[in-house]
């Protein structure tokens, strides 16, 4: 099994890859467009950056750069996910065509969107952080990492379907560089598959991440070896869906490893073929 991609559109002025790259509404679409003709299945749009240390923006704030953005992408047919942890955004972006939330807070930020797109049918990712973007590299430690953001995850799979969000519309994101170190992050890629035990598809997000950087000293721009390998690595693992910056290379990379080795998803894998938006 191949997993979906789903390009990332940074419409910010800091975030930590492409940071004002795509502010302009028409940018940030265009290249919304050029993902999807690369392979992208999914267009993640953001309006706050999540690196560390960031500050956080309004909610007005955040509407005004990705409303035109999502109304855009979404009147042209795509798939959008919002990548917001505030409800008022939440809600404008599917109001305006978006029919995924991205919850970097999983629900701990504003637990009323778990009630949002349980009212909507809209799916919903869950990310495991420790803290938030400002305080979450701040010495980060874990007994074992796996367990924990596996139990952090679960326990939040639960928050989601007591608010009435249908559990095929869930995923899981263990959250790859959020309040973790190298180790951490490394761990969570090697028993990636002990998290297809809470049964829901898994997203996953290395691309261009200081992880990898601190393996080899290399600058974001940089990254794109690692990004893939490690994109690789978590397909094999039984990730159903890859965030990522270079879909087009990305794709190629999988496609070729699949066409050499296939992809078996691991025991315990989650039914369905991953799509938040059916049932």
């Amino acid at each position: 099994m191949t997993p979906k991609l789903m390009g990332v559109i940074n419409v910010t002025p800091d975030s930590f890859s492409d940071g004002g790259l795509f502010l302009d509404a028409e940018a940030a679409i265009a290249h919304g467009r050029e993902l999807v003709a690369q392979g992208a299945e999914i267009l993640d749009v953001g309006g706050e950056s999540t690196r560390p240390g960031a500050e956080e923006v309004s909610a007005a704030e955040e509407r005004a750069r990705v409303e035109p953005v999502v109304a855009g992408l979404s009147g042209a047919g795509h798939v959008v996910s919002i990548d917001t942890s505030k409800l008022a955004v939440a809600e404008a972006a599917l109001d305006g065509g978006a029919s995924i939330v991205n919850d970097v807070t999983a629900l701990r930020g504003d637990p009323a969107i778990g009630e949002l797109c349980a009212d909507r049918g809209a799916g919903l990712v869950l990310m495991h952080m420790r803290g938030s973007p400002r305080t979450m590299q701040e010495e980060p430690r874990y007994d074992d990492v796996v367990d924990e953001v596996k139990a952090f995850l679960a326990e939040r799979l639960e928050v989601a379907l007591a608010a009435g969000v249908d559990e095929e519309r869930i995923w899981l994101d263990p959250g790859i560089g959020f309040g973790k170190t190298l180790e951490h992050n490394l761990e969570l890629l090697r028993r990636l598959g002990e998290l297809r035990a809470l049964g829901r598809p898994l997203v996953v997000g290395t691309s261009r991440k200081s992880f990898i950087g601190k393996i080899d000293g290399s600058e974001v721009e940089e990254r794109l070896g690692g990004s893939i390998a490690s994109s690789v690595f978590a397909a094999a693992e039984g990730a159903d869906v890859l965030r990522v910056h270079d879909v087009a290379e990305s794709l190629q990379a999988l496609l070729m490893a699949t066409a050499i080795l296939g992809y078996r998803i691991p025991p315990g894998a989650a039914d369905g073929d991953g799509d938040p938006r059916i049932g």
